[in-house]
Order: structure tokens, then sequence, then C-alpha cells
């Protein structure tokens, strides 16, 4: 007996092309009841903006082998059979190995990772054709136990700030999670290490204007409730949920680009699968303009440099990372003060 399936038409750049769905009826989401054949008409409905945001970058690819509550891995490589308007570039893993990585150039290349049974896609910050030189700065505010997503919110406002004063045009979206990301576009001059530098620079200033609320702490014993500053997601090969990108989770929600004006009062489970279309229908795109005017890293860059000569260098990497110069010992705070 045939197996089930589905065409889908997909509009793009080079005109529709037809996409195969194989299972469309499986269900990925069990608690809205949200398909396998939903998820790719959800990614037709974004299209647009979804490769706006996302494409021509490397990006890996969250896949699920049955649903949010089955096995998960991450895909890089192109995978055997993939068509030919998906492509791939050779970039540098933190290792120093190189391989290639895939790329999405159209709305019919994010339906067929849907096909491969993708539910979450992690663009890099940096473009293909470039890709040792990210073209954004990306921030994550992570709330940690004892905090939430209405924590993150005067914190993100005041990181906005920070990032004007240093230059930088800021935009937000949800992470389709707890907490909130804070993106801004760059001149692609600087390689991912500077960067890493300069976000560190920007968190470190955020600290310093609210101790109580936010913290760069690496070691989870050491953050208490606060917003913790994942510096770290500004490593090469170190992503974050796209915009516009499901989430595995319960509710099927999407990490939502939105207005600084709507920031306070936002509620994340608002923005789903099933939600998202219409509000950008209604409203448009809010990151539709981001890479019109990026910036410059090189006043944070300075703010670093001057930390670094106050005391305050380099932090932990992750540690799956090469041991990287200056970088202080990875060991975790209170096992290293039971060490003789």
């Amino acid at each position: 007996m045939a197996s089930e399936a589905a065409s889908i038409s997909v509009p793009g750049p080079h005109g529709d092309r037809e996409v195969r769905l194989s299972s469309p009826s499986r269900v990925l989401w069990p608690e809205p009841g949200i398909t396998k054949l939903d998820l790719a008409h959800y990614l037709v409905a974004v299209g647009e903006p979804f490769i706006t945001a996302n494409g021509d970058r490397p990006v890996s690819l969250q896949r699920f082998s049955g649903g949010i509550e089955g096995e998960q891995f991450f895909s890089k490589n192109p995978p055997k059979g993939a068509p030919d308007y998906v492509r791939s570039e050779m970039v540098v893993y933190p290792s120093g190995r190189k391989h290639p990585q895939l790329v999405l150039d159209e709305p019919a290349a994010a339906v067929w990772a849907a096909q491969m049974n993708t539910i979450v896609f992690h663009p890099w910050a940096s473009r293909a054709s470039s890709s040792d030189f990210p073209d954004q700065l990306r921030i994550d505010l992570d709330p940690q136990p004892g905090t939430d997503f209405d924590d993150a919110k005067p914190v993100a406002h005041e990181l906005r700030a920070v990032l004007a004063e240093a230059g930088l045009d800021a935009f937000i979206k949800t992470s389709g999670n707890r907490g909130l990301h804070v993106f801004a576009p760059i001149r692609p001059d600087h390689e991912f290490l500077d960067v890493r530098h300069a976000v560190i620079a920007a968190a470190r200033e955020l600290e310093r204007r609210m101790p109580r609320e936010v913290t760069t702490n690496w070691w989870k014993e050491e953050r208490g409730e606060r917003i913790f500053v994942d510096y770290n997601q500004a490593n090469r090969d170190r992503t974050m949920a796209g915009a516009y990108s499901p989430r595995a989770l319960g509710h099927a929600p999407v990490s939502c680009p939105i207005e600084w004006g709507e920031l306070d009062g936002a509620d994340p489970s608002a923005f789903t699968i099933l939600t998202v279309p219409e509000r950008l229908s209604a409203i448009g795109d809010p990151w539709r303009t981001m890479h019109a005017s990026p910036g410059s890293i090189d006043l944070l860059l300075e703010w670093w440099a001057r930390d670094a000569e106050n005391g305050l260098g380099e932090l932990p990497f992750p540690p799956d990372y090469p041991k990287m110069p200056g970088e202080p010992p990875r060991v975790q705070p209170s096992r290293a003060k039971k060490q003789p």
C-alpha cells in the first residue's frame, strides 16, 4: 500500500514549487493537534519574512522523529536527495574542521526542511558567503529560576539603551519560550571572537546598571534569581531559534519579532503557529528594516578593552570549545573551592 502523501504549492522568487510531504497528517504538536501539513502551511504563510530573517545563512535543522515528543537531532549537512533549490556553503567550526552547511534561499526550502521533520530552525549570525564575519550582534536574555518573561522586559529596554549608546539599533523577538532575543545589525567587519567580546562588553555594562536584575555569571550556581545574559550564544556555531521559527513546546509557540512598543504588554504564549500568520497580515514584519542601516561594534570593543585593563578579561567558553586564550579555568566555583 502506498504511503500517505500530499503536495503543497509554495510561492517563491522563482515561481511556485510543488513540495511533496509524506505523512502529512502526522501530529507534531499533540496538545493543539497541529500536523506536519499544518506546519508546511504555516511556513508558506510566513515564507517571505522567514527567509528574510533566516535565509542566506548557514542553518542547523532541529529534526524530530515523531513530533515534539519524539527523538531529536541536529542536522547541519545537506541530506542526500536534497532538491536543487537547497544549497550548502563551506563553514569552519570551532574545532577548525570545515564542512558544508545547509543554506535556505526560498520558502520552498523551508517547507522541504519540514518534510525532513524539521521543527526548529537555527540560523548563524553570519551570511553564507562570508560565514566568518557576523552581520548580527545577538544577545540572549535568559530568565533563571525564580524569574520569568516579565522580569526580562525591563532588562531588554535597558539593553536597548546600552546598545543605542554604543551606536547600534536594536531589534527584539520572543525566544518562543521564557526569554527574549535582542539583535543589532552590524557591518561584517569583525570575526566571531570580536563580536563575542562586544556582546560581553554590552552585557557587563547592563549588569553594572542593573546588578540586582542581571548577571553575566556563566556558572548557574552563581546566577541567582536574575536574568542571565548568555554571551556564549555569540560564538561561532552557536545559534538561537530563528525569527518565525516554531519551537518544540506543547502549545506550538513561535520565536516572534515584535515592536519595542509591544514589549511591555507582550505574552509569549500568544505567538503560535496558529496566530502568527494573521498577525503578519495585520501588522507586517517588525524586522523588515533590520539591515537597512547596520552599525559598528568599534565602541563596544573599546568598552571591552577598558574593562580588560581594569581586570575584567575573558569569560568561560562552552565546554565543547577548545581552550581559548585568556580563558579562566573551566571549573565550577564550588568545586574549585574544595580543591587543595
